[in-house]
């Protein structure tokens, strides 16, 4: 692996899937290494030493690196420690392959990332590489990757270049939302809808996240992310200690992933595969948004007895 790109590696309280996915980034021996962790958090006991286990692992560096750290006393919490952890790598790196202590990559992820860092070091429409497919064993046109308006970060790649656009409190959506600028991206106003939902819910702190930030400062540039025809990274930390991945029968839980092969077939445009986009849209969201909407009619309807309950019992 060539000895300049770093690799971001985010930890916090588990040493069993910290060490596998250790394990691999020392197998990739990369000459530097920021690893950043969250804190232990005050209402849970045991986090003090599994934060303490999984940053010991971090000691066993066994090959030449330049090991930086940016450790957390305090618990941030998902959105902060992410987002000010990628904040502090783009302080320190020009580009970097970026893991979650979960995600697991196939050997090649490395190499096809460093590879795609470069090619695309200098193209301002490319914002993201990703190792992540979600076709499940549809190919997306002849060639090595295609390109997606999605951003998957189960395992992922950036330059400071694009980074340096990410907010996190997603300012720009009030005056964006009722514009057209989402069905221009999407052409299909299921999609459009369900985004205006989700990004309703992030920016009004409905919804804990760092990562739709991201997506969504891609879509406002109308960013492009690679995304590999063949699956590289299987996310493991389907359990119930995850923030949001609870559910280890979920369809995205430990898929199987795949060689890269080399040399690189690149595509000739840089253009995003509709179909693609569509297909993994209906085939990951679809529940979710329903399970949403379903949570606010029956908010709504709550809200509505209580109300009528209070009257029925308030003095004239």
């Amino acid at each position: 692996m060539n000895d300049t790109t770093p690799i971001a590696f985010f930890i916090f309280n588990r040493p069993d899937l910290t060490k596998i996915i250790f394990r691999t980034i020392s197998n990739a021996r990369p000459s530097r290494l920021l690893v950043i962790a969250d804190g232990p958090r005050k209402n849970i006991p045991e986090d003090l030493e599994n934060c303490e286990a999984s940053r010991e692992v971090i000691t066993h560096v066994d090959w030449k690196c330049e090991v930086l750290t940016n450790y957390s006393e305090v618990n941030l919490g998902l959105k902060e420690r992410i987002s000010s952890g990628l904040n502090w790598v783009f302080d320190n790196c020009d580009e970097a392959i970026i893991l979650e202590d979960d995600c697991l990559p196939n050997q090649s992820f490395f190499k096809y990332c460093e590879q795609l860092l470069e090619f695309y070091r200098n193209e301002d429409q490319i914002m993201m590489v990703s190792g992540d497919n979600f076709q499940f064993g549809t190919k997306r046109g002849n060639y090595s990757y295609y390109f997606s308006r999605y951003f998957h970060i189960w395992g992922w790649a950036t330059w400071k270049r694009a980074w340096q656009y990410y907010d996190v409190s997603m300012n720009k959506w009030p005056t964006l939302r009722d514009t057209s600028w989402l069905y221009e991206l999407f052409k299909n106003k299921i999609i459009v809808n369900y985004w205006k939902i989700i990004f309703d819910d992030v920016y009004n702190g409905k919804i804990n996240s760092w990562a739709y930030q991201w997506f969504f400062s891609g879509l406002v540039l109308k960013g492009l992310a690679v995304m590999p025809n063949v699956n590289l990274v299987s996310n493991l930390g389907f359990d119930t200690r995850a923030t949001h991945t609870k559910n280890s029968k979920q369809l995205l839980a430990n898929i199987k992933t795949e060689k890269m092969i080399f040399p690189l077939q690149h595509p000739k445009e840089l253009t995003q595969n509709y179909e693609a986009d569509i297909y993994s849209h209906y085939k990951l969201n679809e529940n979710r948004i329903m399970r949403r909407i379903y949570k606010r009619l029956i908010g709504k309807f709550q809200l509505i007895m209580k109300t009528k309950i209070f009257r029925k019992i308030r003095p004239k």
